[in-house]
């Protein structure tokens, strides 16, 4: 389970205070994935950090009672010296996982060939969400954290690998998806919730969020 209890998150901006969440509560339970709909600018990524604890609240509690995924797309766990397959087995280590099975998935799931082993910090930002994206379903989560939902990439084998293990794990685990636009979260959401002006509105099903998000955005 994930709960918020009573989370704020504000930032200045230099002319203004900006607020993310304002006294914010909410509880995800474990088989209940949900998505969370987001005008660009409000909070999105700063909510999903939240949740994976990359950022801290400035007032209330953040309890996590399961295992839980860094949001695809984070890359602060890897080293861009080095190479995907050396970041892999390294990763692998630190969550006590069989280096050579997280290298042999990412490299299968990547299909990145040679680049594989070349620095990270060679890598496009597409080759570079690959990668991450493949890091993430790797590793053993109860929840996944996904912001703006598949990485950008022209790759059409990659996108399909990549949807398929999603829609694989989706019968044994939870996922957090966070987008700007409702036709992101249908394949994965089963209930959803819309940020604004600092409240997260919690709905039973995708399409009574999608009424609430259409109506205040339009």
């Amino acid at each position: 389970m994930l709960e918020f209890e009573n989370v704020s998150k504000s930032f200045w901006t230099g002319t203004q205070r900006k607020v993310i969440l304002d006294r914010v509560s909410f509880k995800v339970e474990l088989g209940n994935s949900m998505g969370i709909l987001a005008p660009n600018g409000t909070g999105k990524t700063t909510l999903i950090n939240m949740m994976a604890g990359l950022e801290k609240p400035d007032e209330g509690i953040i309890r996590r009672k399961c295992n839980i995924s860094f949001p695809l797309g984070f890359m602060g766990g890897v080293v861009g010296k080095v190479s995907a397959m050396e970041n892999s087995r390294y990763i692998a280590r630190l969550y006590g996982l069989d280096p050579d099975y997280v290298e042999s998935f990412c490299r299968w799931l990547c299909g990145l060939g040679e680049y594989f082993d070349q620095p990270l910090g060679t890598y496009s930002a597409g080759m570079r969400g690959r990668f991450s994206f493949a890091l993430m379903l790797a590793l053993d989560f109860d929840i996944y954290l996904i912001d703006e939902g598949m990485p950008g990439t022209t790759d059409a084998e990659f996108n399909r690998k990549a949807g398929d293990l999603l829609e694989e794990r989706l019968r044994t685990t939870t996922i957090i998806i966070v987008s700007h636009q409702a036709e992101t979260l249908e394949k994965f959401a089963r209930s959803a919730a819309v940020l604004l002006d600092g409240q997260l509105h919690m709905f039973d099903t995708l399409e009574e969020a999608k009424q609430l998000y259409d109506y205040e955005t339009h």
